[in-house]
């Protein structure tokens, strides 16, 4: 198994899609990193030698924002957002859509699962 940016990449895949694994890269970015490091992208990851994984490793942790990193980025950037008080910010707080949904209907990944009204229980009649 290789490590590549503190994530272990399975065996059994081909590499290309191996590295989309690792938070950050996705299949555009993974072809971009494997044309540049000329290593090919039908290649399995335990068909890898060491001087291709150190290789794929220099590339990704030197070119990109990738993890870690790039998590903690995001959460700074949403965190900004919500100290100031725009709109994007509060819609982030309240836990709804915040590019411009509808929320009426749909939204359910964002809002919860679909709330139901349940009646009261009726007591059983007295004989």
């Amino acid at each position: 198994m290789a490590r590549i940016a503190g994530v272990d990449i399975p065996r059994d895949k081909r590499i290309e899609i191996g590295l989309t694994y690792i938070y950050g890269i996705g299949l555009a970015r993974s072809q971009e990193i494997l044309h540049s490091t000329g290593v090919s992208p039908d290649t399995r990851v335990r068909e890898l030698s060491d001087v291709e994984v150190a290789t794929l490793r220099e590339v990704i942790e030197n070119r990109y924002t990738v993890e870690g990193d790039l998590r903690r980025t995001e959460g700074m950037n949403i965190k900004r957002l919500q100290d100031i008080g725009c709109i994007r910010g509060r819609r982030h707080r309240l836990g709804l859509p915040v590019r411009g949904q509808r929320t009426k209907t749909n939204a359910r990944t964002r809002r919860g699962g679909k709330r139901i009204a349940v009646a009261g229980k009726k007591k059983a009649p007295k004989k």
